[in-house]
Formats: structure tokens, C-alpha cells, sequence
């Protein structure tokens, strides 16, 4: 009895740990033998910028979800700040860096409310970050009336679609780095600590002395700075700014987060974890398109894979509490 409950206790840790590499690989392989342009250095690198950009949302994400909560703002935010930044370069003749920090700064801000309507007015988070969700996406076609804004400055080009010696993207780098620098923070630090006790038990991490209307100011602010630098990323990847860009990325990056073993709950998981969980679906979606899945039904399959995965979370709960 005991063996089987041992079992049962490596399955769920590897199933959460490792199962998401594991079905990198396996994905990779059968969409290599499906076709023969898949595996390919353009298509790989394509994956990459695109694995780049949505991971740097995802870390945002990651954070509000370890607290318990969800920022379904996310990719208006992205679609705002980009053409924000983008507007002021152009139309304005800003400096590039001034127009980055300004839009930066204006995600920070969307968060910054998010997290106060949440902490302080005690209005749901869903409710808060889906009316939130609305007025980035009304706000971002009101600055240029709905039409993109192109021809950015090439002193950021360097940003989305630069080179380290012809060997890897700029924006992988700048993805890299930030998980390295947000992980750190997550697991080394008291700020990093605090995000996990109060979505792990919040009535223990207030008895405990900490300020939880804080922690969620600080999470969904953090949320907002990284859709902020995913957003000036996308821009100069795609050198434009469009009504499009960050659409359903807040969807996507929940999905990235919960694939890589972050829990719906709060308290659980890595956040490096969301950058595997993010490579997965967009290798998936590349997959799909390589075989010329239609894109309709796509979105079929990305809701399924949402459902899926928080299943999977609802799941692997429901068996520690046994």
C-alpha cells in the first residue's frame, strides 16, 4: 500500500516537474516526421520569436496566478502600451527609449489598477481585469482610430529582430534573462515568498503579518511591466503596432503557465515553468499549421487544451488532498 501510494506520489511530482519537456520532445518529433518543414533552422527560429514574446507575458501572469489570482488584461495591455510607444515614435518624433519607458510605464499603470480595484475596493479580480480588458482595447483604437502605426525607428530594431552573432535572437536573450532575474525573485526573496504564501493559505499569510493587499498591488503591477516589455518586443519583431498584436494573449499565457505546472489556485509551481509551457503551445500551433490544420479549428483546440490544462491542475489538487 505504502509502494503504491510512493508511486502514485513520483507520478504526480514528474507529471508536474518533467511531463512538460517530455511532451516538448515527443510534440517535436512527430511534427518533424509529419513534415519535412518543420524541422527547419527558418521555422525554428520562427518558433523561438514567437515562444519569446508570449513567455515574456507569461511571467507576468505566473506571478498573479501565484497568488490565487488571474489578469485577463494582459493582452489588451500589450495591444495599448505597443501603440502607445509606437504612436509617440512616429507620429510624435519622440526619442525611441523615452516613447518605451512612457509605454512601460502606462502598463505598470494598468496593472497598478488592477491590483488596487482588486487589494483595496475588493472587487473580483475577473471582473476588474476584464473591464480593464475593455478599456486598453477601446483606448488603443481611439490614439490612431483602429489603423496600425508602421515604420518604426531602427535604433529599436535591434530589439525583436537582432542577432548575437548570428547565432540567437536579441529577444530570447532579453527573455532569458528576465526569467532568470523574475525566478530568483520568486524563490530567494521575501517579496518572491510572500506571493506564494498568500495564493498558498492568504487567511495564514495575514495572521503571519503579511500585508496581502500589498502583495497583490506588487503582483498585478509586475504583471503589467511585463506585458510592457513583451509589448515593445512584438512591436519591433513585427516593426508595427496593430490592433491585433497581443490579441488573446492573456488566454495564452494562462495556458503556458497551467501546461508548465503552475496551479489555478495559487501557492504552486515555478514561474520558469511558464517559458516550457509557452515553447509547448506555440510548437504546437506551428505544428497544426505546418500540416495546414485550419485556423478555425485551431481555436477549437486551443480551447481544449485550455480546458485540458486546468483540468489536469484540478486533478493533480484533488489527489494531494487525498
Amino acid at each position: 500500500m505504502k509502494v503504491a501510494f510512493d508511486v502514485k506520489k513520483m507520478f504526480l511530482k514528474a507529471s508536474k516537474e518533467y511531463m512538460i519537456i517530455f511532451a516538448i520532445l515527443v510534440l517535436g518529433c512527430i511534427f518533424s516526421i509529419a513534415s519535412p518543414y518543420f524541422l527547419t533552422v527558418n521555422n525554428m527560429t520562427n518558433i523561438l520569436l514567437q515562444a519569446a514574446t508570449l513567455s515574456i507575458v507569461a511571467i507576468g501572469q505566473a506571478i498573479v496566478l501565484l497568488t490565487g489570482q488571474m489578469d485577463l488584461s494582459l493582452g489588451q495591455n500589450v495591444c495599448l502600451t505597443g501603440y502607445i510607444m509606437a504612436y509617440l515614435m512616429v507620429n510624435k518624433g519622440m526619442n525611441p527609449w523615452l516613447a518605451i519607458l512612457i509605454g512601460i510605464s502606462v502598463a505598470c499603470l494598468v496593472g497598478a489598477v488592477n491590483g488596487f480595484l482588486f487589494a483595496y475596493c475588493n472587487i473580483p479580480a475577473f471582473i476588474v481585469t476584464l473591464g480593464m480588458q475593455n478599456i486598453c482595447m477601446g483606448s488603443a483604437k481611439l490614439i490612431t482610430n483602429a489603423t496600425p502605426v508602421s515604420r518604426l525607428p531602427k535604433e529599436i530594431a535591434f530589439l525583436g529582430r537582432g542577432w548575437i552573432g548570428d547565432v540567437i535572437p536579441v529577444s530570447v536573450i532579453i527573455m532569458l534573462v528576465l526569467y532568470i532575474i523574475i525566478q530568483f525573485v520568486s524563490v530567494k526573496t521575501k517579496m518572491g515568498r510572500q506571493f506564494y504564501a498568500v495564493g498558498g493559505n492568504s487567511e495564514a499569510a495575514f495572521f503571519a503579518g503579511i500585508n496581502k493587499r500589498a502583495v497583490y498591488l506588487r503582483a498585478f503591477t509586475l504583471a503589467g511591466l511585463f506585458a510592457g516589455i513583451g509589448s515593445c518586443v512584438l512591436i519591433s519583431r513585427l516593426n508595427s503596432a496593430n490592433v491585433t498584436n497581443g490579441s488573446a494573449y492573456e488566454f495564452d499565457a494562462m495556458i503556458s503557465c497551467v501546461i508548465g505546472g503552475l496551479s489555478m489556485t495559487g501557492g504552486k509551481g515555478r514561474v520558469v515553468s511558464s517559458l516550457f509551457g509557452a515553447i509547448f503551445l506555440i510548437l504546437f500551433f506551428n505544428g497544426m499549421t505546418m500540416l495546414n490544420v485550419d485556423p478555425f479549428f485551431q481555436n477549437v483546440l486551443k480551447g481544449i487544451v485550455l480546458i485540458g490544462a486546468i483540468g489536469l491542475d484540478v486533478f493533480r489538487n484533488r489527489q494531494k488532498r487525498v
